[in-house]
């Protein structure tokens, strides 16, 4: 059967969407049906993940015999939103909890002890532990000797010893069947709210409020968004852009986004980063306290508070990552690698994930940066490349580390100082060993060349409904061939480092009847050969600009092949 061409007379669309369709796996009525009217009621029961049914019936008896409950998460955006998410909803039926997050530089990743003992000396009898605790099997064997139960909500990969905790709830068990194996944090935190309200006859409706949480985890972990993460994040940019909670609503407003729909794009960059700051720089107990907020004038105060952080942030990491592609450049051998291992012990702990996707951007290969924390150790934050499992790679080193977690893509881990030299090695050998060459060139992948003929007010609204994007469902990229610049081209920024321009496109000879203002960040460089009226190729994404009420379709340049038009006759 041609689906494509099925899915092009039972859609009324045309080619290039019905083919944008089949790349992503829709072949059917029904599955396009299902992709573009995301419903809430096709998510999975919760109480098909293993443990859900034990995580309910030990909160319901901590509720009915009067415990105390801490809740604790991470310091990071998932584990904060997880957090906020789970006390919101719990202390509207129960007062007698708390939460807990770590310090980033006195406690580190995950569950400490300290946390353990604190949960102990306050004589909680119960911890939910979300975001983390997938491999703390020591730290539950010390919390269940001093009998403090645990419930972990985790998504990170397992190993195959499992902590002996009350309930685990994680997709990636061996031995769950949960249909969906990519959930954030946030996602299993809102899926043990969902099963606790099941059970007690709550109303699904009072869980909708909680999504506006989900998607900010959702966008800024960068999971996958397919499947019920697109049915949870479609909804949960429904709820950030028309009812957010009063905390989100002071970072949107502080952030900028006021006034414009918000996307996933606006949340990586702008929402999240403001939300990891409170941990990076201070603690990240202020930002789960500003998302739990709920009185206007409060959640300002610790919104502004929380955007100095930001600000510092961003001096820190532009500092630190000027440092370390000074120390490339003076490794003579670095060429000849194909990782990126770099340690300084004076780096600030909080800042080296970004640095090392920050190095990634220039020097395109597997990158860890670490730095040494206040206890003497080294602690590190590993980045990979598209298509590379630095999980896998990370593991057949585990026997250097104190402590390491993550997944495919991010990796955290702690190792003795005197053990870094035998890692950059060893590390650097795996990966020269299992890597491809393609994986090591940072490319664009192009959907389809198009036309820009192609581009119409209709194409576009449909274009529109295969958001939210985000990994595995990206913006679609379009590549188009003989195109000249019709405008008046510039160079735009404080740097003049992007290029604005007003392009045309000539068919078979013939001219386009549309035209299209375009952007190019970050491609200053090309006004000079674009200047002579050279004509050029092109890839790009499709947006919408919003300019005093006046919207119109704009190019988001990714790439521009300039073209000798003699050569290409």
């Amino acid at each position: 059967m041609d689906f494509q061409e099925n899915l092009k007379k039972s859609l009324n669309i045309d080619e290039i969407l019905a083919n944008l369709l089949y790349q992503r796996g829709i072949k059917t009525f029904d599955e396009a049906k299902k992709f573009f009217r995301p419903n809430l009621k096709d998510l999975y029961s919760p109480f098909l993940m293993k443990d859900m049914d034990l995580a309910v019936k030990r909160i319901e008896k901590a509720i009915e015999n009067k415990e105390k409950i801490l809740i604790y998460g991470d310091y990071d955006v998932d584990g904060t939103t997880s957090v906020a998410l789970v006390y919101s909803f719990f202390k509207e039926i129960y007062n007698n909890l708390d939460y807990y997050i770590p310090d980033r530089y006195t406690e580190g990743y995950g569950i400490s002890y300290q946390s353990i003992n604190f949960a102990v000396e306050n004589k909680f009898s119960l911890v939910i532990a979300l975001d983390c605790g997938i491999k703390a099997i020591e730290k539950i064997n010390y919390a269940n000797k001093n009998n403090l139960d645990f419930i972990i909500c985790d998504h990170h990969e397992t190993a195959d010893i499992l902590p002996e905790a009350v309930a685990i709830l994680d997709a990636k068990r061996s031995d769950c069947n949960y249909p969906f194996k990519e959930l954030s944090g946030c996602g299993v935190s809102f899926k043990l709210i969902q099963a606790f309200s099941e059970k007690n006859n709550f109303p699904f409706e009072n869980l909708i409020k909680y999504l506006d949480l989900v998607v900010v985890s959702i966008a800024s972990d960068i999971v996958q968004i397919i499947d019920e993460n697109r049915i949870l994040a479609y909804f949960g940019l429904k709820q950030l852009n028309e009812n957010p909670s009063v905390g989100l609503k002071k970072i949107i407003k502080i952030a900028g986004l006021k006034n414009k729909e918000i996307n996933i794009s606006d949340i990586v960059f702008r929402i999240g980063p403001r939300i990891n700051a409170a941990g990076r720089i201070d603690k990240g107990k202020k930002a789960t306290h500003l998302l739990t907020e709920t009185n206007e004038k409060k959640a300002e105060k610790i919104c502004y508070k929380i955007d100095d952080f930001n600000v510092f942030r961003k001096n820190l990491d532009t500092n630190i990552t000027k440092e370390a592609l000074h120390f490339i450049k003076e490794d003579l051998e670095f060429h000849k690698k194909k990782t990126t291992v770099l340690y300084d012990e004076n780096w600030n702990k909080g800042v080296i994930g970004i640095v090392a996707s920050r190095l990634i951007e220039t020097h395109y290969r597997p990158t860890v940066i670490l730095t040494k924390s206040d206890d003497g150790i080294a602690t590190a934050s590993a980045r990979s490349v598209d298509g590379f499992d630095l999980y896998s790679a990370m593991e057949k080193c585990s026997d250097l580390f104190i402590a390491f977690g993550g997944h495919k893509y991010a990796a955290g881990l702690t190792l003795e100082i005197k053990n870094i030299p035998i890692f950059k090695e060893r590390f650097e050998k795996i990966v020269a060993e299992t890597i491809t060459e393609e994986q090591l060139k940072d490319k664009i992948e192009i959907d389809m060349k198009i036309n820009f003929d192609d581009i119409t007010p209709k194409f576009f609204r449909i274009l529109k409904q295969f958001s939210p994007f985000g990994p595995e469902n990206k913006s679609p990229v379009f590549a188009s061939t003989n195109i000249f610049n019709w405008g008046n081209a510039k160079n735009v920024g404080k740097k003049k480092e992007h290029i604005k321009l007003y392009l045309g496109q000539f068919i078979n000879k013939k001219l386009s009847n549309n035209f299209f203002n375009s952007i190019g960040f970050g491609m200053g460089n090309y006004l000079s050969p674009i200047k002579k009226d050279l004509s050029f190729h092109i890839c790009y994404s499709v947006i919408e600009n919003s300019f005093q009420d006046r919207k119109s379709l704009e190019l988001n340049l990714k790439d521009i092949k300039i073209i000798d038009i003699e050569n290409e006759k």
